[in-house]
């Protein structure tokens, strides 16, 4: 997923996909704000995503363009599978403030490569984030930290809107997360709301709003958007 805001989707169905199972969807955020586990990563943006699944394989691209050129542009490929509760996927991040997109070297490089594994209990789910290899960040020995990020999230309904809990921490020393985290660093704690507006019986606009602090960084945020 990327980024802490749930992607709120227009899927595209067909006769084709019914009679085949293939899933498509295709959609896009306007964000106020693009706050990534706690991270500023830029102003105003523009988010689009689309991907197609089949039986639990899935393959998406979701990226993000600030209304400001100093934002950095971002552009993620994630390859995934789910079966029941149960995850599993591998993420190739590149973002455009380093070198061009198809330098891979181990240290002539934009892209980060992430693996993620959770399992969701229905009241809670649970994801653990890993990168293994790419732009990763170093330890205090000054060697790859392989930096993660475990993140636990709770959803629930409250006063006729849906609302998610979320918390987020690095589980050791990285230079990738906030600016350097020094070990164990607590980096979201987020509360989001989201609702539906209907516009016309065939339209209906979906929005969120996220209220996000970082301890770590003692950095707190509000963002709003909607689905385009």
């Amino acid at each position: 997923m990327k980024a802490l805001l749930a992607a709120m989707t227009v899927s595209a169905a067909s006769g084709l996909s019914a009679q085949t199972g293939v899933e498509a969807h295709v959609g896009a955020d306007l964000v106020s704000g693009y706050i990534w586990r706690g991270q500023d990563l830029g102003g105003i943006s523009i988010q689009p995503s689309a991907g197609i699944a089949y039986k639990g394989l899935s393959l998406s691209a979701w990226g993000s363009v600030g209304f400001e050129s100093k934002d950095t542009k971002e552009f993620d490929l994630t390859l995934g599978y789910e079966y029941k509760g149960f995850s599993v996927s591998v993420t190739d991040y590149w973002f455009n403030n380093g070198p061009g997109y198809f330098h891979y070297g181990a240290r002539n490089t934009s892209h980060v490569f992430e693996a993620q594994v959770g399992y969701d209990f229905g009241v809670v789910a649970i994801d653990w984030y890993t990168n293994f290899a790419g732009n990763d960040g170093v330890n205090n020995s000054g060697k790859r930290a392989y930096s993660s990020f475990i993140n636990l999230e709770a959803p629930f309904r409250l006063g006729g809107i849906d609302w998610t809990a979320a918390v987020g921490a690095t589980p050791w020393a990285t230079s990738f997360y906030n600016g350097g985290a020094g070990g164990f660093e607590v980096s979201q704690v987020a509360l989001t709301a989201s609702r539906t507006i209907p516009v016309t019986q065939r339209f209906s606009l979906p929005l969120f709003a996220s209220v996000i602090w970082n301890p770590a960084t003692e950095g707190a945020y509000f963002v709003f958007g909607l689905t385009l």
